[in-house]
């Protein structure tokens, strides 16, 4: 019964992420666009494999960063330099696995891209 408390509270926070931050539900539009952009070039079960570990470190990654903003925010709404290091580097995290996604990503599908062009 614990377990089944974790995972109910763990969907909580899913729900709040989507309902609540803009990025998420971003991140969360561009993993279907991928998901369907690999479904039409027929991936290799390799390439799903970098683009699941992507889309969902992508996913974590942005939740991780709205808890460390929000814990921020209980500790003070003032500004502060440690909790602005703090909310900047949580930031810059998210933005250092985006721009791996990304790559990842175009290493993917440019070739495919190119590839369809040239046919």
């Amino acid at each position: 019964m614990k377990l089944l408390h974790s995972f109910f509270h763990a969907g909580r926070g899913i729900k709040y992420c989507f309902s609540k931050e803009q990025n998420f539900r971003i991140h969360i539009l561009v993993m279907v666009a991928v998901i369907a952009a690999g479904v039409y070039f027929s991936i290799s079960t390799t390439e799903w494999i970098f683009v699941f570990v992507c889309c969902t470190m992508m996913l974590a990654m942005e939740m991780l960063n709205t808890a460390l903003e929000r814990m921020c925010d209980l500790i003070t709404e003032d500004i502060h330099p440690l909790i602005k290091c703090i909310k900047d580097v949580s930031a810059g995290a998210v933005l250092i696995c985006a721009a791996g996604s990304a790559v990842t990503g175009l290493l993917i599908f440019i070739p495919k891209i190119i590839q369809q062009l040239t046919k």
